[in-house]
């Protein structure tokens, strides 16, 4: 009877055990976890401030070719204007060489 009470208090103290072990493991595998998601954090901000930098120089780059392009459409209206202009400049030449011819 004796071994049986010894048995029994064995049994319990090794069940006990077990779940200390176990809880302790289980603490482990979540400072392992919270570890993982804090170097995942640290990457995923670097990845974020690359895109950053990446997004910005696209912008700068966008607004450079709005800038160009504003300065070729003034070339543009420029280059139109002179045109106008030589247009009736050489209709009036025309129209004068035409007087004299006739």
């Amino acid at each position: 009877m004796k071994i049986h009470k010894d048995m029994k208090k064995f049994n319990k103290y090794s069940v006990l055990i077990l779940a200390i072990f176990f809880l302790f493991s289980c603490s482990d595998l979540s400072k392992e976890a919270e570890k993982k998601l804090d170097e995942l954090k640290v990457k995923s901000d670097s990845l974020d401030s690359m895109i950053m930098k990446e997004v910005d120089k696209v912008k700068s780059l966008d607004s450079l070719i709005n800038y160009e392009n504003d300065k070729v459409k003034k070339l543009d209206s420029l280059v139109k204007k002179a045109s106008s202009k030589l247009d009736s400049i050489s209709n009036e030449k025309i129209k004068k060489i035409e007087k004299v011819l006739k």
